[in-house]
């Protein structure tokens, strides 16, 4: 699998603050944006694969469920997030 466990603790060590901080929304987020990440390098090669482009839209569906929830939670930690992930919005 393209994402070991090992590589999900470095996400969460770096995003959440701990290896155990899992269900922290920065974790999350960080999660999400690498998962998103791969399949929009799957998809580049691929573009025929609808099932990873499924996937692909409901994990950016949720991606900006969870950063939502933040922005209304702690703007300042939303917009560090934001900047640390490079993502655009």
């Amino acid at each position: 699998m393209y994402l070991t466990s090992e590589a999900k603790k470095q996400i969460f060590r770096e995003h959440g603050g701990a290896e155990t901080a899992t269900g922290t929304t920065e974790s999350q987020v960080a999660l999400f944006t690498t998962r998103i990440n791969y399949l929009t390098k799957h998809l580049q090669e691929k573009p025929k694969d609808l099932v990873t482009k499924r996937s692909l839209v409901n994990m950016v569906g949720k991606r900006k469920a969870l950063l939502e929830y933040l922005k209304a939670k702690d703007i300042a930690r939303y917009r560090a997030l934001i900047k640390k992930l490079d993502i655009r919005r």
